[in-house]
C-alpha cells in the first residue's frame, strides 16, 4: 500500500470542506465530500477493500481543488484522491468507465477513442515549422470536437513563429486523474517537443496545461494561452469590441496553478469585463473535471448548472480557457454563449 498515512492523518475532520466541495453540495452524503473520502482513504491504506460505493465516493471528485485553498489543516485532498485512485487502479479496482476511458487514450492517442487525424482541422500542412521556438500543444478536446478553436488558436501563436508537434498524443491528464499511468504519452510528446527544437510550449487546455507543467520535465517551459496572450497580446492589432463578458475561472488554471490575472488583462484589452458572483480562488468547479464527466454525466452537469447561477445579468458571453468547461457549460445550458479566450481575442483581430 502505497498511501501515505502521516498525510490523510494531517486531516482533523474539521467539517470546513464540506461547506466548498461542489460534488456534496449536489448529493449532500457525507461520503460525496472531501472529509468522507479522506476518511476511506484512511480505511484504504489500513487494508480494507473497496466496495463499488467507495469507488463512486473516490471518482466523483473533480479534483477542482478549492477544499485545498480552505483546509486550515493545510492537506491536499485531490493529491491523496488520485493517490488512491492509483492504488486501486493498480490492484485492478477500476469502474467500467475508467476502463473505457484508459481503454480509449491507450489504443487511440486520444480520450474519444477516435481513430481519425488529429491534425485534420489543418489545412495548410506547409504552416508546420520542422523548427521553432514555440509548440502549440493543442489537446484531445480541442483536437476532435473543437477544432475550430484550434484552428483559430494556431492562428494567433503562428503569428509568432509556433508550431504543432507533427502526431502529437493526449498528454496524459485523464489517466492521471482517474488513477492510470501516463508515462508512455509524457515520453512521446517530450521526444516530439525536443525535435522542434521549442523551449516553450503553449496550450489552451487547463487540464494539459497543469500536466505540461507538473508532471513532465523540469526543464520545459509551459504556458496557458492566457500566459502567452497577456505578454503579447498588444502586439496583435486588435479593434476592442463593444460587449461585456464574464471570466470563468478553470480549476486547473486557477487554483492549481494560480493563473488568476493573465486572463483578466487581456479581456479588458478586448471588450468589457463583468466578473462572476464566485470568481478566482472561490470559482465554482464547472463539474467536468477527475473523470467526472465521463463517468456520472448527471451529478457534472448538475454541478455546471450551479455554476451557471454565478453568471451575471447583461453579458454576451461566458470566456474561459479550458474546452472541458466550454463543454459542460454549454451542455448545461450556456449554448453558444461559453466560448474560448482565444476565440475572443481572433474575434477582435482587425
Amino acid at each position: 500500500m502505497n498511501l501515505d498515512l502521516k498525510e490523510i492523518n494531517r486531516c482533523v475532520r474539521c467539517g470546513t470542506c464540506r461547506a466548498v466541495c461542489p460534488v456534496f453540495e449536489e448529493s449532500g452524503w457525507e461520503s460525496a465530500n472531501t472529509r468522507g473520502r479522506i476518511l476511506l482513504t484512511r480505511g484504504l491504506a489500513r487494508g480494507l477493500k473497496a466496495d463499488p460505493e467507495v469507488l463512486d465516493s473516490l471518482n466523483t471528485c473533480t479534483t477542482c481543488g478549492i477544499c485545498t485553498d480552505n483546509c486550515p489543516a493545510g492537506v491536499n485532498p485531490p493529491q491523496l484522491i488520485e493517490a488512491a485512485r492509483r492504488e486501486l487502479v493498480g490492484q485492478g479496482i477500476v469502474t467500467r468507465e475508467q476502463a473505457a476511458l484508459s481503454r480509449n487514450i491507450y489504443e487511440s492517442g486520444n480520450t474519444f477513442g477516435d481513430p481519425g487525424d488529429r491534425l485534420a482541422w489543418l489545412r495548410d500542412r506547409s504552416r508546420l515549422r520542422e523548427k521553432a521556438d514555440y509548440v502549440y500543444f493543442v489537446g484531445c478536446m480541442n483536437s476532435y470536437r473543437r477544432s475550430d478553436t484550434a484552428a483559430r488558436t494556431f492562428d494567433l501563436l503562428s503569428r509568432f513563429g509556433a508550431t504543432l508537434l507533427p502526431a502529437e498524443q493526449c498528454c496524459g491528464s485523464p489517466l492521471l486523474r482517474t488513477g492510470f499511468d501516463a508515462h508512455r504519452f509524457a515520453d512521446e510528446n517530450l521526444r516530439q517537443i525536443k525535435g522542434t527544437g521549442a523551449n516553450t510550449v503553449i496550450t489552451g487546455c487547463a487540464g494539459c496545461y497543469t500536466t505540461l507543467k507538473n508532471n513532465y520535465s523540469a526543464d520545459l517551459e509551459v504556458l496557458s494561452i492566457p500566459e502567452f496572450l497577456a505578454e503579447h497580446i498588444f502586439e496583435l492589432d486588435l479593434e476592442p469590441l463593444d460587449i461585456t463578458v464574464t471570466y470563468h475561472d478553470p480549476c486547473h488554471l486557477g487554483r492549481h496553478n494560480k493563473i488568476y490575472e493573465q486572463p483578466r488583462r487581456v479581456i479588458e484589452a478586448v471588450c468589457n469585463l463583468k466578473e462572476m458572483k464566485a470568481c478566482r480562488e472561490a470559482a465554482r468547479c464547472c463539474g467536468g473535471g477527475g473523470g467526472v464527466r465521463s463517468a456520472y454525466k448527471d451529478l457534472s452537469l448538475r454541478m455546471a448548472k450551479r455554476r451557471l447561477q454565478d453568471v451575471p445579468e447583461g453579458v454576451d458571453y461566458i470566456v474561459t480557457s479550458c474546452p472541458l468547461c466550454i463543454r459542460n457549460l454549454r451542455d448545461a445550458g450556456a449554448g453558444e454563449k461559453a466560448i474560448d479566450l482565444a476565440d475572443l481575442v481572433a474575434s477582435a483581430i482587425r
